[in-house]
Protein backbone atom coordinates (compact mmCIF):
# COMPACT_ATOMS: atom_id res chain seq x y z
CA UNK A 1 0.00 0.00 0.00
CA UNK A 2 0.66 3.66 -0.61
CA UNK A 3 1.72 5.49 2.67
CA UNK A 4 -1.43 7.56 3.30
CA UNK A 5 -1.62 11.12 3.16
CA UNK A 6 -0.03 13.32 5.47
CA UNK A 7 -1.22 16.80 5.33
CA UNK A 8 -4.29 18.29 5.36
CA UNK A 9 -6.29 15.18 5.73
CA UNK A 10 -9.81 15.86 6.03
CA UNK A 11 -11.61 14.34 9.38
CA UNK A 12 -12.82 11.20 9.40
CA UNK A 13 -16.82 10.88 10.45
CA UNK A 14 -17.58 8.82 13.69
CA UNK A 15 -17.64 5.26 12.72
CA UNK A 16 -20.14 3.14 15.57
CA UNK A 17 -17.25 0.09 15.14
CA UNK A 18 -14.86 -1.34 17.21
CA UNK A 19 -12.34 -1.01 14.02
CA UNK A 20 -12.31 0.19 10.84
CA UNK A 21 -10.33 1.28 7.91
CA UNK A 22 -11.15 2.69 4.59
CA UNK A 23 -8.62 2.29 1.27
CA UNK A 24 -8.45 3.61 -1.72
CA UNK A 25 -7.95 0.75 -4.18
CA UNK A 26 -6.93 2.58 -7.30
CA UNK A 27 -3.81 4.49 -5.54
CA UNK A 28 -3.39 2.09 -2.40
CA UNK A 29 -3.81 4.76 -0.07
CA UNK A 30 -4.78 4.15 3.17
CA UNK A 31 -7.62 7.09 3.96
CA UNK A 32 -8.86 6.76 7.58
CA UNK A 33 -7.94 4.49 9.94
CA UNK A 34 -9.31 3.04 13.90
CA UNK A 35 -7.25 0.53 15.34
CA UNK A 36 -6.44 -1.11 11.86
CA UNK A 37 -3.83 -3.35 13.09
CA UNK A 38 -6.06 -4.90 16.86
CA UNK A 39 -6.43 -8.89 16.82
CA UNK A 40 -10.08 -9.30 15.80
CA UNK A 41 -12.47 -12.14 15.12
CA UNK A 42 -13.04 -12.19 11.15
CA UNK A 43 -16.37 -14.08 11.46
CA UNK A 44 -17.34 -14.97 7.76
CA UNK A 45 -14.87 -12.44 6.49
CA UNK A 46 -12.37 -15.40 6.45
CA UNK A 47 -14.81 -16.73 3.39
CA UNK A 48 -12.58 -13.93 1.58
CA UNK A 49 -9.51 -15.83 1.92
CA UNK A 50 -11.17 -19.45 1.04
CA UNK A 51 -12.31 -17.52 -1.99
CA UNK A 52 -8.96 -16.51 -3.15
CA UNK A 53 -7.49 -19.72 -2.52
CA UNK A 54 -10.28 -21.70 -4.58
CA UNK A 55 -10.14 -18.89 -7.28
CA UNK A 56 -6.18 -19.39 -7.17
CA UNK A 57 -7.13 -23.20 -7.73
CA UNK A 58 -9.18 -22.49 -11.00
CA UNK A 59 -6.75 -20.27 -12.11
CA UNK A 60 -4.26 -23.17 -12.41
CA UNK A 61 -6.33 -25.34 -13.91
CA UNK A 62 -6.44 -27.48 -10.83
CA UNK A 63 -10.24 -26.75 -10.50
CA UNK A 64 -13.01 -26.11 -13.16
CA UNK A 65 -16.41 -24.17 -12.66
CA UNK A 66 -18.43 -26.59 -13.87
CA UNK A 67 -16.95 -29.61 -11.68
CA UNK A 68 -18.88 -31.26 -9.17
CA UNK A 69 -17.73 -32.09 -5.89
CA UNK A 70 -19.17 -34.49 -3.69
CA UNK A 71 -20.62 -32.98 -0.76
CA UNK A 72 -19.63 -34.95 2.97
CA UNK A 73 -21.53 -35.58 5.88
CA UNK A 74 -18.76 -33.00 7.32
CA UNK A 75 -20.39 -30.07 4.92
CA UNK A 76 -23.73 -31.10 5.65
CA UNK A 77 -23.63 -30.59 9.24
CA UNK A 78 -21.94 -27.45 9.31
CA UNK A 79 -23.98 -25.04 11.40
CA UNK A 80 -24.82 -21.47 11.26
CA UNK A 81 -25.37 -19.63 8.00
CA UNK A 82 -25.81 -22.58 5.33
CA UNK A 83 -26.60 -23.25 1.19
CA UNK A 84 -28.80 -26.49 2.45
CA UNK A 85 -27.01 -29.20 0.20
CA UNK A 86 -27.44 -32.66 0.80
CA UNK A 87 -25.04 -35.27 2.01
CA UNK A 88 -23.66 -37.44 -0.92
CA UNK A 89 -24.61 -35.02 -3.66
CA UNK A 90 -22.64 -33.46 -6.34
CA UNK A 91 -22.44 -29.75 -6.82
CA UNK A 92 -20.81 -27.60 -9.60
CA UNK A 93 -17.99 -25.66 -8.03
CA UNK A 94 -19.65 -22.47 -9.39
CA UNK A 95 -22.86 -23.13 -7.62
CA UNK A 96 -20.84 -23.75 -4.36
CA UNK A 97 -18.96 -20.37 -4.60
CA UNK A 98 -22.29 -18.32 -5.01
CA UNK A 99 -23.21 -20.59 -2.37
CA UNK A 100 -20.67 -19.14 0.19
CA UNK A 101 -20.49 -15.91 -1.27
CA UNK A 102 -24.26 -14.72 -1.50
CA UNK A 103 -25.65 -16.70 1.03
CA UNK A 104 -22.15 -17.16 3.31
CA UNK A 105 -22.79 -21.12 3.62
CA UNK A 106 -20.59 -22.55 5.87
CA UNK A 107 -21.50 -26.30 3.82
CA UNK A 108 -20.88 -24.97 0.58
CA UNK A 109 -16.95 -23.69 1.96
CA UNK A 110 -16.60 -27.12 3.74
CA UNK A 111 -17.01 -28.27 0.31
CA UNK A 112 -14.83 -26.27 -1.77
CA UNK A 113 -12.28 -26.78 1.00
CA UNK A 114 -12.45 -30.44 0.65
CA UNK A 115 -12.28 -30.34 -3.18
CA UNK A 116 -9.07 -27.98 -3.44
CA UNK A 117 -7.55 -29.01 0.10
CA UNK A 118 -8.50 -32.96 0.08
CA UNK A 119 -8.95 -32.37 4.11
CA UNK A 120 -10.12 -29.10 5.40
CA UNK A 121 -7.16 -29.17 7.27
CA UNK A 122 -4.99 -29.05 4.28
CA UNK A 123 -6.68 -26.47 2.82
CA UNK A 124 -6.52 -24.11 6.22
CA UNK A 125 -2.65 -25.01 5.89
CA UNK A 126 -3.00 -23.17 1.95
CA UNK A 127 -5.16 -20.55 3.59
CA UNK A 128 -1.91 -19.57 6.26
CA UNK A 129 0.38 -20.23 3.53
CA UNK A 130 -1.41 -17.96 1.11
CA UNK A 131 -1.95 -14.92 4.12
CA UNK A 132 2.07 -14.86 4.37
CA UNK A 133 2.40 -14.75 0.84
CA UNK A 134 0.11 -11.58 0.33
CA UNK A 135 1.88 -10.09 3.75
CA UNK A 136 -1.18 -10.33 6.45
CA UNK A 137 1.45 -10.17 9.07
CA UNK A 138 -1.40 -10.52 11.54
CA UNK A 139 -3.93 -13.18 10.78
CA UNK A 140 -3.71 -16.52 11.58
CA UNK A 141 -6.75 -19.08 9.74
CA UNK A 142 -7.81 -22.07 12.17
CA UNK A 143 -10.95 -22.74 9.65
CA UNK A 144 -12.40 -21.88 6.41
CA UNK A 145 -16.03 -20.85 7.47
CA UNK A 146 -14.83 -18.10 9.91
CA UNK A 147 -16.71 -19.57 13.18
CA UNK A 148 -15.03 -18.76 16.55
CA UNK A 149 -12.04 -20.92 16.99
CA UNK A 150 -8.84 -20.09 19.34
CA UNK A 151 -6.05 -18.00 17.37
CA UNK A 152 -8.81 -17.60 14.46
CA UNK A 153 -8.03 -13.68 14.00
CA UNK A 154 -6.95 -10.82 11.91
CA UNK A 155 -6.95 -7.02 11.40
CA UNK A 156 -9.08 -4.55 9.71
CA UNK A 157 -5.42 -3.41 8.07
CA UNK A 158 -5.12 -7.65 6.49
CA UNK A 159 -8.40 -7.49 5.81
CA UNK A 160 -8.74 -4.49 3.24
CA UNK A 161 -5.30 -5.57 1.85
CA UNK A 162 -6.68 -9.20 1.04
CA UNK A 163 -9.85 -7.20 -0.54
CA UNK A 164 -7.54 -5.27 -2.75
CA UNK A 165 -5.73 -8.49 -3.89
CA UNK A 166 -8.50 -10.10 -4.03
CA UNK A 167 -10.24 -7.69 -6.65
CA UNK A 168 -6.76 -6.94 -8.17
CA UNK A 169 -5.65 -11.07 -8.91
CA UNK A 170 -9.47 -12.52 -9.80
CA UNK A 171 -11.38 -10.00 -11.65
CA UNK A 172 -13.07 -12.67 -13.79
CA UNK A 173 -14.74 -13.61 -10.54
CA UNK A 174 -15.52 -10.44 -8.84
CA UNK A 175 -18.79 -10.43 -10.17
CA UNK A 176 -19.91 -13.09 -7.71
CA UNK A 177 -20.19 -10.30 -4.92
CA UNK A 178 -22.25 -8.16 -6.69
CA UNK A 179 -24.75 -10.99 -7.19
CA UNK A 180 -28.35 -9.78 -5.07
CA UNK A 181 -30.06 -12.98 -4.83
CA UNK A 182 -29.25 -16.95 -5.27
CA UNK A 183 -29.98 -20.07 -4.15
CA UNK A 184 -29.51 -23.91 -5.29
CA UNK A 185 -32.63 -25.73 -6.98
CA UNK A 186 -34.08 -27.75 -4.48
CA UNK A 187 -33.19 -25.34 -1.43
CA UNK A 188 -35.59 -23.03 1.21
CA UNK A 189 -36.52 -19.33 -1.14
CA UNK A 190 -36.57 -17.53 1.93
CA UNK A 191 -32.38 -18.01 1.86
CA UNK A 192 -31.94 -16.41 -1.19
CA UNK A 193 -30.60 -13.08 -0.19
CA UNK A 194 -27.15 -11.90 -0.39
CA UNK A 195 -26.81 -10.23 3.30
CA UNK A 196 -24.88 -7.58 2.30
CA UNK A 197 -27.51 -4.75 2.20
CA UNK A 198 -25.60 -2.06 0.39
CA UNK A 199 -25.72 -4.08 -2.93
CA UNK A 200 -29.53 -2.44 -2.76
CA UNK A 201 -28.95 0.33 -1.48
CA UNK A 202 -26.41 2.00 -3.43
CA UNK A 203 -25.89 1.17 -6.91
CA UNK A 204 -21.90 1.48 -7.01
CA UNK A 205 -21.52 -0.64 -4.92
CA UNK A 206 -20.71 -4.28 -5.81
CA UNK A 207 -19.16 -6.59 -3.02
CA UNK A 208 -17.93 -8.04 -0.87
CA UNK A 209 -18.81 -9.95 2.46
CA UNK A 210 -20.26 -9.62 5.59
CA UNK A 211 -19.53 -11.61 8.62
CA UNK A 212 -21.44 -12.52 12.07
CA UNK A 213 -20.77 -13.88 15.50
CA UNK A 214 -21.42 -13.37 19.02
CA UNK A 215 -17.89 -12.41 19.45
CA UNK A 216 -17.01 -10.96 16.23
CA UNK A 217 -20.03 -8.27 16.12
CA UNK A 218 -21.54 -7.56 12.63
CA UNK A 219 -18.65 -6.83 9.85
CA UNK A 220 -18.25 -5.89 6.94
CA UNK A 221 -15.97 -5.64 3.49
CA UNK A 222 -17.70 -3.13 1.33
CA UNK A 223 -16.50 -2.21 -2.11
CA UNK A 224 -17.83 0.52 -4.68
CA UNK A 225 -16.71 1.73 -7.61
CA UNK A 226 -17.59 5.33 -9.63
CA UNK A 227 -16.36 7.03 -12.75
CA UNK A 228 -13.86 9.69 -12.23
CA UNK A 229 -14.92 12.99 -14.64
CA UNK A 230 -12.21 13.53 -17.20
CA UNK A 231 -10.44 9.45 -16.92
CA UNK A 232 -12.76 8.50 -19.88
CA UNK A 233 -14.75 5.56 -19.88
CA UNK A 234 -14.57 1.24 -18.90
CA UNK A 235 -13.04 0.00 -15.43
CA UNK A 236 -9.61 1.80 -15.84
CA UNK A 237 -12.13 4.80 -15.77
CA UNK A 238 -13.48 4.05 -12.55
CA UNK A 239 -12.26 4.62 -8.76
CA UNK A 240 -12.82 2.35 -6.27
CA UNK A 241 -12.65 2.34 -2.26
CA UNK A 242 -12.60 -0.68 0.24
CA UNK A 243 -13.67 -0.02 3.67
CA UNK A 244 -13.82 -2.64 6.60
CA UNK A 245 -15.99 -2.20 9.16
CA UNK A 246 -15.73 -4.76 11.95
CA UNK A 247 -17.57 -4.92 15.65
CA UNK A 248 -20.82 -2.99 14.72
CA UNK A 249 -23.73 -3.52 16.65
CA UNK A 250 -25.94 -4.97 14.13
CA UNK A 251 -27.02 -5.64 10.43
CA UNK A 252 -28.09 -2.30 9.63
CA UNK A 253 -25.39 -0.37 11.48
CA UNK A 254 -22.77 -2.18 9.61
CA UNK A 255 -24.28 -1.12 6.58
CA UNK A 256 -25.10 2.61 7.37
CA UNK A 257 -21.30 2.79 9.02
CA UNK A 258 -19.53 1.04 5.61
CA UNK A 259 -21.53 3.72 3.59
CA UNK A 260 -21.07 6.57 5.64
CA UNK A 261 -17.22 5.77 5.26
CA UNK A 262 -17.47 5.44 1.55
CA UNK A 263 -19.42 8.49 0.78
CA UNK A 264 -16.99 10.24 2.76
CA UNK A 265 -14.21 9.12 0.60
CA UNK A 266 -15.21 9.74 -2.01
CA UNK A 267 -16.13 13.59 -1.56
CA UNK A 268 -13.19 14.38 1.11
CA UNK A 269 -10.85 13.13 -1.12
CA UNK A 270 -9.47 12.76 -5.15
CA UNK A 271 -7.98 10.89 -7.31
CA UNK A 272 -4.72 12.33 -9.85
CA UNK A 273 -3.19 10.01 -12.28
CA UNK A 274 0.40 10.80 -13.01
CA UNK A 275 1.05 8.21 -15.34
CA UNK A 276 -1.38 5.86 -17.00
CA UNK A 277 -1.01 2.21 -17.25
CA UNK A 278 2.45 1.06 -17.93
CA UNK A 279 4.07 4.30 -18.57
CA UNK A 280 6.50 5.65 -16.59
CA UNK A 281 6.12 8.56 -14.23
CA UNK A 282 9.83 9.02 -14.76
CA UNK A 283 12.99 7.83 -16.38
CA UNK A 284 16.74 7.83 -14.85
CA UNK A 285 19.87 7.51 -16.02
CA UNK A 286 21.75 3.96 -15.73
CA UNK A 287 25.60 3.30 -15.74
CA UNK A 288 26.63 0.15 -17.33
CA UNK A 289 23.72 -0.76 -19.38
CA UNK A 290 22.16 -1.75 -22.48
CA UNK A 291 20.10 1.46 -22.02
CA UNK A 292 21.32 4.93 -20.87
CA UNK A 293 17.83 4.98 -19.15
CA UNK A 294 15.49 2.89 -16.71
CA UNK A 295 11.99 3.84 -16.64
CA UNK A 296 10.23 3.76 -13.42
CA UNK A 297 6.18 3.87 -12.29
CA UNK A 298 3.74 1.02 -11.87
CA UNK A 299 2.16 -1.60 -14.11
CA UNK A 300 -1.05 -0.45 -12.87
CA UNK A 301 -0.17 3.43 -13.50
CA UNK A 302 0.58 5.70 -10.96
CA UNK A 303 -2.76 7.58 -8.75
CA UNK A 304 -2.30 9.33 -5.57
CA UNK A 305 -5.23 10.73 -3.69
CA UNK A 306 -5.32 13.78 -2.21
CA UNK A 307 -7.28 15.77 0.19
CA UNK A 308 -10.15 17.35 -2.37
CA UNK A 309 -8.85 20.95 -4.16
CA UNK A 310 -5.40 19.74 -3.31
CA UNK A 311 -4.42 18.68 -6.81
CA UNK A 312 -3.63 22.08 -8.35
CA UNK A 313 0.77 22.91 -8.06
CA UNK A 314 0.87 19.13 -7.13
CA UNK A 315 5.12 18.62 -7.26
CA UNK A 316 6.58 15.34 -7.44
CA UNK A 317 10.11 14.39 -5.84
CA UNK A 318 12.08 10.94 -6.80
CA UNK A 319 14.06 9.20 -4.17
CA UNK A 320 16.02 6.96 -5.02
CA UNK A 321 19.52 4.83 -5.23
CA UNK A 322 22.62 6.93 -6.62
CA UNK A 323 24.10 5.90 -9.85
CA UNK A 324 21.78 2.89 -10.71
CA UNK A 325 24.17 -0.09 -12.00
CA UNK A 326 22.88 -2.47 -14.86
CA UNK A 327 21.37 -4.90 -14.22
CA UNK A 328 17.91 -3.80 -13.62
CA UNK A 329 15.03 -6.59 -13.77
CA UNK A 330 11.59 -5.85 -14.55
CA UNK A 331 9.38 -5.62 -11.66
CA UNK A 332 12.45 -4.63 -9.69
CA UNK A 333 11.71 -1.89 -6.76
CA UNK A 334 13.20 1.26 -7.31
CA UNK A 335 12.79 4.41 -5.61
CA UNK A 336 9.54 6.27 -4.41
CA UNK A 337 7.48 8.83 -5.64
CA UNK A 338 7.02 11.57 -3.04
CA UNK A 339 4.20 13.81 -3.90
CA UNK A 340 3.97 17.30 -2.60
CA UNK A 341 1.43 19.69 -1.56
CA UNK A 342 2.12 23.40 -3.54
CA UNK A 343 3.18 24.55 -0.01
CA UNK A 344 5.48 21.48 0.08
CA UNK A 345 3.83 19.19 2.40
CA UNK A 346 4.03 15.59 1.93
CA UNK A 347 0.96 14.27 0.43
CA UNK A 348 2.07 10.71 -0.89
CA UNK A 349 4.96 8.39 -0.94
CA UNK A 350 4.56 6.09 -4.01
CA UNK A 351 6.74 2.93 -4.15
CA UNK A 352 8.09 2.49 -7.71
CA UNK A 353 9.26 -0.18 -9.77
CA UNK A 354 11.24 -1.14 -12.72
CA UNK A 355 9.21 -1.22 -16.15
CA UNK A 356 11.17 -2.87 -18.35
CA UNK A 357 14.64 -4.61 -17.59
CA UNK A 358 18.00 -3.15 -18.38
CA UNK A 359 20.34 -5.58 -18.79
CA UNK A 360 24.24 -5.42 -18.70
CA UNK A 361 26.15 -3.92 -21.35
CA UNK A 362 29.03 -5.92 -22.70
CA UNK A 363 32.63 -5.81 -21.37
CA UNK A 364 33.32 -2.48 -23.12
CA UNK A 365 30.51 -1.08 -22.77
CA UNK A 366 31.14 -2.22 -18.33
CA UNK A 367 34.41 -1.00 -19.20
CA UNK A 368 33.84 2.34 -20.61
CA UNK A 369 30.11 3.19 -17.55
CA UNK A 370 32.81 2.36 -14.88
CA UNK A 371 35.26 5.13 -16.31
CA UNK A 372 32.25 7.53 -16.82
CA UNK A 373 31.50 6.71 -13.55
CA UNK A 374 35.03 7.03 -11.64
CA UNK A 375 35.21 10.95 -13.55
CA UNK A 376 31.84 11.37 -12.07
Amino acid sequence: MVAPAQAQTPQPPEVAARAWLLLDATSGQILAAKDPDEPVEPASLTKLMTAYVVFDALRAGRLQLQEKLLISERAWRMPGSRMFIEPNTRVPVEDLLKGMIVQSGNDATVALAEGVGGTVEHFVELMNRQARALGLTRTTFKNPEGLTAPGHTTTARDLATLAQRLIQDFPQYIGYYAIQRYRYPGTPAANDTNRNVLLFRDPTVDGLKTGHTAAAGYCLVATARRPVPGWGEGPAAQRRLISVVLGAASENARATESQKLLNWGYTAFEPVRLAAPGQPVVSAPVWKGRASEVRLGLPQGVVVTVPRGAAKGLRTELVRPDPLVAPLLKGQPLGTLRVLSAAGETLAEVPLQVLETVEEAGLLGRLWGALRLWLR
